[in-house]
């Protein structure tokens, strides 16, 4: 009887270890991306982290949005493409231009809160997300609690991490509106 119940337990062991492993081979390569940098960045807002002299609590995880990652992927093309690296476009645009016009909007929102951070030269995902966690103003983003959201672009050797946070207004702001008495937070945070 014991053999039996060790012998259907390693089968199941062994369907279940084919099951994962079809499903993480049916991941498109973006797919993997976005995973990869929800999971380093989410693990270490989950426990809290210092940046430098200053302890951040854990936060609540963060969730790809693909608006910002168009905003990152074109600006990171950008910088690629014009041999740059700067949160300032060539032509002047700034994080805020760039994410606004890509269609992450505030209208409609209480608070609104953007940030970006980028990197040239790192090969890896972890090594350019290790190498924000250490720089002090890029952790800072990174363990922003009011950043909810993220999207990630790489272009050539230039990574853009865009963040955004948008909180809506409760039933009680939205009446205070339509008699004009509700007004909108706007924050802006960029780190190289």
């Amino acid at each position: 009887m014991n053999k039996r119940w060790i012998i259907g337990g390693l089968f199941t062991l062994m369907l279940l270890s084919i099951v994962v492993y079809v499903q993480s081979q049916d991941l498109a390569p973006t797919d993997r991306f976005k995973q990869e940098f929800l999971y380093r960045v989410n693990k270490v807002r989950t426990v809290g982290c210092s940046c430098g002299k200053k302890y951040f609590p854990p936060a609540p995880p963060l969730t790809w949005n693909n608006t910002l990652e168009n905003a990152a992927r074109g600006h990171a093309n950008d910088m690629n493409f014009h041999n740059y690296f700067s949160h300032t476009s060539k032509d002047g645009r700034s994080s805020e231009d760039r994410i606004i016009a890509a269609g992450y909007q505030f209208n409609g929102y209480r608070s609104f809160a953007i940030g970006e951070n980028i990197a040239e030269g790192q090969q890896s995902i972890a090594e350019v997300t290790d190498g924000w966690f250490k720089s002090e103003g890029h952790c800072h983003n990174l363990m922003n609690p009011e950043f909810k959201e993220i999207g990630v672009g790489r272009s050539g050797l230039y990574w853009v991490q865009d963040f955004g946070g948008r909180e809506s207004f409760t039933p009680e702001e939205q009446k205070l509106m339509k008699q004009g008495g509700a007004r909108m937070i706007i924050k802006k945070v960029q780190s190289e």
